[in-house]
C-alpha cells in the first residue's frame, strides 16, 4: 500500500500556541499523534464553533439465519473486526493512500483538492476501535498538506469526529445504528469577517456542515452493507470448499483403505 507523505511543519506565526484540553502524547508506529488537542491562538482571536450530527438506524440482512430466528452464523460484528471490514469503515477506495500506525490507529491521505489557486491534500488520524458490542471511529487529528501556505492554515483550526456503530435486535430483525458526530474550530481572521458578529460564520457554517453529514452518512452507510454482503459470501464460498476439500479427502482415504 502507498504511504501517505507526511511533513512536519514547525508553526509558521511564534506568536501562536498550543493549548491541549489533554496533554497526552503518544508515539505510534514512529509517529507523533496529538490526542484531544486544540490548536487555538491568542485568548482575543474570534473562533467559531461548527458542529453536525447525523443518526441513521437502518435493517440488516440477517446472513445465515435458518429461517427459525437462529444465530446469524456471519453477524455484522464478525465483519466489522475483519480487515475488509476495517478498510469499508476507512472507505480506503476513495482515499489516495492510507497507511497503518498502530494495530488501530491509520493515516488516511484524501485526494488533492483545488482550493482557489492552491492544492490541499487532507490528511486524517483515525482510530478504529471494534468490540463485540460496538464499532468506534474518532479522529485523532486533521491536517491540510501542501504548499507552506497552505500548511500555515493548519494553526488556525482544530477538528474532532467520532462515529460510533452499533448494532441491535429487535425481535428477530437486526439493525445497525450509526452516530457520527462532527465538530470544528475555526479562527476568524480575514475581512470581513473579523468586523462581524461570530454568528456570522457559524450560522451559514453550521448549515453547510450538517447538510454534508447528512449527504454523506447515508453513502458510507450503504457502501458498509454492500462490503458486508460480499465479504458475507466469499465466507460462504470460503466454507464450501472447506468442506468440499474434506469430503474429497475422506473419499480418498476410504477408497485407499479399501484397496490396501
Amino acid at each position: 500500500m502507498a504511504a501517505a507523505k507526511y511533513h512536519s511543519a514547525t508553526p509558521p506565526f511564534p506568536r501562536y500556541k498550543e493549548i491541549f484540553t489533554s496533554t497526552t502524547r503518544r508515539s505510534i508506529g514512529g509517529y507523533r499523534v496529538n490526542v484531544c488537542k486544540a490548536k487555538l491562538s491568542e485568548s482575543n482571536a474570534k473562533k467559531a464553533n461548527l458542529s453536525a450530527r447525523k443518526k441513521e438506524r437502518i435493517r440488516v440482512p440477517n446472513y445465515g439465519d435458518d429461517g427459525t430466528g437462529g444465530k446469524n452464523i456471519h453477524h455484522i460484528s464478525e465483519f466489522l473486526g475483519h480487515p475488509c471490514g476495517i478498510e469499508s469503515i476507512l472507505n480506503t477506495r476513495a482515499l489516495q493512500s492510507y497507511q497503518s500506525l498502530d494495530s488501530n490507529v491509520y493515516r488516511c491521505t484524501l485526494p488533492q483538492l483545488q482550493l482557489l489557486s492552491f492544492e490541499v491534500a487532507p490528511v486524517l488520524d483515525l482510530r478504529v476501535t471494534p468490540s463485540t458490542e460496538d464499532c468506534v471511529v474518532e479522529m485523532l487529528s486533521c491536517k491540510f498538506e501542501g504548499s507552506e501556505v497552505v500548511e500555515r492554515q493548519n494553526e488556525r483550526f482544530s477538528a474532532s469526529m467520532r462515529n460510533c456503530i452499533t448494532w441491535e435486535t429487535i425481535g428477530t430483525e437486526p439493525f445497525l445504528k450509526v452516530d457520527v458526530k462532527l465538530d470544528l474550530v475555526l479562527e476568524i481572521y480575514t475581512q470581513p469577517f473579523i468586523f462581524l458578529p461570530i454568528s456570522s460564520v457559524e450560522v451559514p457554517g453550521n448549515i453547510v456542515m450538517q447538510a454534508l453529514v447528512d449527504r454523506l452518512v447515508p453513502l458510507l452507510i450503504q457502501q458498509l452493507l454492500q462490503d458486508y454482503e460480499e465479504w458475507v459470501r466469499k465466507q460462504q464460498d470460503l466454507f464450501s470448499m472447506k468442506l468440499q476439500s474434506k469430503f474429497l479427502y475422506l473419499i480418498t482415504c476410504q477408497f485407499s483403505h479399501r484397496n490396501s
